[in-house]
């Protein structure tokens, strides 16, 4: 019995349908890509056009009002330090769940899991007003440890399945070798977490990066504006300029498109790796 799939009609009709639906998704970045190329004139002319000559000259305005290396360091910042926490914090949390499933820590997974389906609209005026009772506001300090705080929920259930399939042998290897809970976590545990580290690190990346919403309440400060925050207030004061609004976009989306192509097959792997226990 031949165990090959055969290529058939239905199989060829789903590939085309795939392909045509892939076209819609792009064709959005198409016009913003090729009019951000263009001058204004050219853009009201034809917009679906190629440009005719490619016009650098939008990225090199953007690049001065929207005081663009600022708002990239501020954006870098948040992103870095929100992921080394959350990395940090949820695993160590989920590895203790996973190995001391007391009535406590059960308890607490579920709260975690249960955290996850608030929506972020219902606590928004409290977080402000915690936040500044807190003296979070108008600092960078400030929106990481809010970043802790929401994203914490996801990673924990992220990294709690994965834990789950690692041996206990190789732990209780370390121990009889003398090493401490601390270094058994670290020097064994900590590497083999590895897939889904970078999981994680991409899926917090994608939303940090693009967040609007925390950084818009948190940050009142012009100079402490991240990108998003940026290209919102470049957009406000240039609205009828497409060509310079659309270059801002290119220039926003730029460095975590270049990121996530950069380590999107990990994705597949962590998650794939933490959802069989072996």
């Amino acid at each position: 019995m031949d165990s090959t799939k055969r290529y058939t009609l239905e199989i060829f009709l789903l590939e085309v349908l795939g392909i045509i639906l892939a076209l819609l998704f792009l064709v959005p970045f198409y016009f913003v890509i090729v009019n951000s190329l263009k001058s204004f004139s050219e853009i009201l002319l034809n917009a679906s056009n190629l440009p005719h000559k490619l016009y650098f000259d939008n990225y090199k305005q953007v690049w001065t009002i929207m005081k663009f290396p600022k708002a990239f360091l501020n954006s870098l910042m948040i992103t870095v330090f929100s992921n080394i926490g959350l990395i940090l914090i949820s695993s160590m949390a989920s590895y203790r769940m996973v190995r001391m499933p007391t009535r406590f820590n059960l308890a607490l997974f579920a709260a975690f899991v249960a955290a996850m389906v608030i929506p972020f609209q219902s606590i928004m005026i409290p977080l402000v007003r915690v936040a500044d009772k807190a003296h979070l506001m108008n600092s960078i300090y400030g929106l990481v440890v809010c970043y802790l705080g929401f994203g914490v929920m996801l990673n924990v259930f992220l990294y709690h399945g994965f834990v789950k399939s690692i041996p206990r042998e190789i732990e209780e290897s370390a121990v009889v070798d003398g090493a401490n809970p601390y270094g058994v976590f670290v020097r064994i545990v900590f590497p083999l977490l590895k897939p889904m580290s970078i999981t994680v690190l991409i899926l917090n990346s994608l939303w940090i990066w693009n967040d609007f919403l925390l950084p818009s309440l948190i940050l009142n400060n012009p100079k402490l504006r991240t990108i998003p925050l940026s290209t919102f207030s470049f957009f406000g004061q240039y609205t009828k300029q497409w060509d310079l609004a659309l270059a801002a976009l290119v220039l926003g989306v730029t460095p975590i498109i270049i990121f996530f192509l950069a380590l999107q097959r990990h994705i597949i792997e962590g998650i794939t790796a933490g959802s069989v226990k072996g």
